[in-house]
């Protein structure tokens, strides 16, 4: 993609202009005043641990179920000492404990977690937003879609947080695939490091930037606490995250798109120069000589890091994606891309002297960006004090196995192919997945408990970080494409792989994938030019066995580039989950005793039936918003939601009328 300078010209050539024809009134982007970050003093914040919630009860020392209201406000956040206050969105148990990024929720293994997530937001956003991309918009244009995700989550899909389930304030206003107030986290999934985050369509990215995201944690003691990893106060999240700002505290965002007369908002990515972690920037941690965990997650819009300490440290990983490795790994540093997660382990024993500055040297957008600045390239500060501490925590050989990618096993091969596309002047107006919008009907039908191969083919000049949404990962392999323009010409006319003959073009230099993003993932990097080759698995890591809920059910599940801008716009697709027993009855009961060509066979017709269902229906319906909803909501309806709330959810009813008047205040 173009580089950040070139994007910078064509914008103030484009302000220009408008300021000479008197376009621009007051408050447009021409008349902002930026913060200058030079005169802002790094490491001077102390670097807050975030509230946590607990997602269980223990009634006589035993874990059991719990019901939580957790709320979406607009407060002021300091995130510096020298900057005023900035309105944000926060999430939190109340107005008053709302923090930016929001509390962390702790889950047990087994123990469900019903969370109903309140929209307290007021009726305009603080941040400039987009209305010629496909965007949640409530039908009075008042109140700030939103919908949460549990990012890694794997849960029914009522509870995985659509794009096109969101609520406005209260509920007044729902989009067309809403159906419940309350979601059902069963966190029966291995144990691991999640994040939620908001998902409304077309405004994810302002959303995130407006501060709707925090940690999610789902532990397992009786598998962890073996390991002896560092615990308690030596295990700290941290949430990085990119902002630049006004003079007067706001969070700046551009306001001209790059092609402003077809989207006048929309930007390909958002940088920030400031570097955010748990809600201050460049903050300092003063730690002992000793081991230190930290579950390291990127939730910047489109940003890059590779971390590194400026003193030499290593860090050893133990866990990825929701998941841990099966033995630790230790690097120089760690590439991240938006939304992955990285779990590692850093003794501060083996430090030289008495700081250790965490940098970042990814340029962006990445890989071909520009290079760092003073202000981006450093993270936070660590202040290493004493002599070496007494330490029992320990880093095992071995931490916890999983099943081994087993590629006889796999039911279906599918080729994804990333596009971008660009106006006359070059500039991108949009991206997508197989050449299709998020509306077009769902192509991608996976089973529940199969696993499949996905060839991910990036067409495109930029690392595309691909987020899947219930299934897990691991990457084969990925490798360069050779004569890309000759092959992206086929693939723009045809947009079929196996036709364009994929492996001809497939055979170019292999790209390492790094020892400690071999372990199974939900998130990858997707080089540019490239084709990468991954085992994606529609079941449960640890046990090997199928759901214990409903996949098939609306509105299904997603896949999406997680640079929030290309998926806003509309780099996302539906991915559906099908059993076959739904569709073919006992045919399904013994399904290992047929010759494999009869599978095979069967996966045809399933996929068949179900694609053209879906497809009649498409066109019954021409409404791709409601092709899902049998009953369209009406916005006049005066349905009363109050008793639909359940038992368990009564006793904390009476917090809504206090948290009403703090937002009134």
């Amino acid at each position: 993609m173009v580089s950040v300078q070139r994007i910078l010209v064509c914008n103030y050539l484009l302000i220009s202009l408008a300021v000479v024809l008197g376009l621009l009134t007051n408050g447009s982007w021409a008349e902002d005043k930026l913060v200058n970050l030079t005169r802002l003093k790094m490491f001077v914040d102390e670097l807050p641990d975030m509230p946590k919630i607990k997602a269980f009860h223990l009634v006589n020392g035993v874990p059991k179920p719990k019901s939580l209201k957790i709320g979406m406000y607009k407060i002021k956040w300091k995130f510096h000492r020298d900057l005023p206050p900035t309105p944000v969105f926060a999430y939190g148990a109340r107005w008053r404990t709302a923090t930016v990024p929001g509390p962390t929720i702790e889950a047990l293994h087994g123990i469900d977690t019903y969370v109903t997530w309140m929209n307290r937001l007021p009726s305009k956003h603080i941040l400039p937003w987009d209305p010629t991309i496909p965007t949640a918009r409530a039908a009075t244009n008042k109140g700030v879609p939103t919908v949460v995700h549990v990012h890694g989550a794997i849960d029914e899909p009522a509870s995985d947080g659509n794009a096109n389930a969101w609520f406005t304030a209260r509920f007044e206003a729902r989009g067309p695939l809403w159906s419940n107030r309350k979601y059902h986290y069963r966190n029966q999934q291995h144990p691991g490091n999640l994040w939620y985050h908001d998902h409304a369509m077309g405004l994810t990215r302002v959303n995130l930037l407006a501060g709707l995201i925090g940690a999610y944690v789902i532990r397992h003691p009786q598998v962890e606490g073996p390991l002896g990893l560092p615990r308690d106060e030596f295990d700290r999240t941290l949430i990085v995250f990119d902002r630049s700002f006004r003079t007067d505290g706001s969070i700046y965002m551009n306001s001209t798109g790059n092609n402003p007369s077809i989207h006048p908002q929309w930007q390909p990515e958002y940088f920030g120069d400031a570097i955010i972690v748990n809600g201050k920037a460049w903050p300092r941690l003063t730690v002992r000589r000793r081991k230190y965990r930290f579950r390291i997650i990127n939730a910047s819009n489109a940003r890059f890091f590779r971390f590194f300490f400026t003193n030499g440290l290593r860090f050893t990983h133990v866990g990825s994606d929701s998941a841990y490795l099966g033995e630790p790994v230790e690097t120089n540093d760690i590439l991240l891309g938006p939304s992955e997660i990285t779990d590692v382990v850093v003794d501060f024993s083996k430090s030289k002297n008495d700081n250790a500055i965490l940098a970042n040297d990814a340029p962006y957008p990445y890989p071909s960006g520009d290079p760092v600045n003073d202000a981006n390239s450093k993270v936070m500060k660590f202040f290493v004090v004493g002599q070496s501490a007494v330490d029992t925590s320990r880093i095992p050989k071995r931490l916890i196995s999983y099943p081994v990618p087993d590629l006889s096993s796999v039911s279906r091969t599918r080729y994804i192919a990333m596009y971008e596309y660009t106006s006359d002047i070059d500039e991108p107006t949009h991206l997508y997945l197989n050449g299709k919008p998020y509306e077009a009907p769902v192509t991608e039908i996976a089973k529940a408990g199969t696993s499949e191969v996905w060839n991910v083919i990036n067409l495109t000049e930029d690392n595309h970080p691909l987020h899947i949404h219930l299934g897990l990962f691991v990457v084969l392999e990925q490798r360069e494409l050779v004569d890309v323009e000759k092959f992206k010409d086929c693939m723009n006319k045809t947009n079929d792989a196996v036709n364009c003959n994929i492996s001809k073009y497939a055979r170019g230099k292999k790209i390492d994938v790094p020892a400690y993003e071999k372990g199974w993932k939900n998130v990858f990097k997707m080089s540019p030019g490239s084709v990468t080759k991954i085992l994606l698995r529609f079941a449960y890591l640890h046990t090997n066995a199928s759901y214990e809920f409903d996949p098939t059910a609306e509105p299904g599940y997603v896949y999406h580039c997680h640079i929030l801008d290309h998926e806003d716009n509309a780099m996302m697709r539906p991915l559906k989950v099908s059993q076959v027993s739904k569709i073919f009855g006992s045919l399904a009961g013994t399904p290992s005793s047929c010759p494999s060509s009869s599978l095979s066979s069967l996966w045809s017709l399933i996929d068949h039936e179900i694609q053209n269902r879906e497809w009649n229906k498409d066109k019954d319906n021409p409404d791709p918003e409601l092709k899902l909803e049998p009953k369209p909501y009406n916005s006049n309806s005066k349905r009363d939601f109050s008793n639909e709330l359940e038992n368990d959810l009564l006793d904390l009813d009476k917090d809504v009328k206090e948290e009403d008047e703090d937002e009134e205040q």
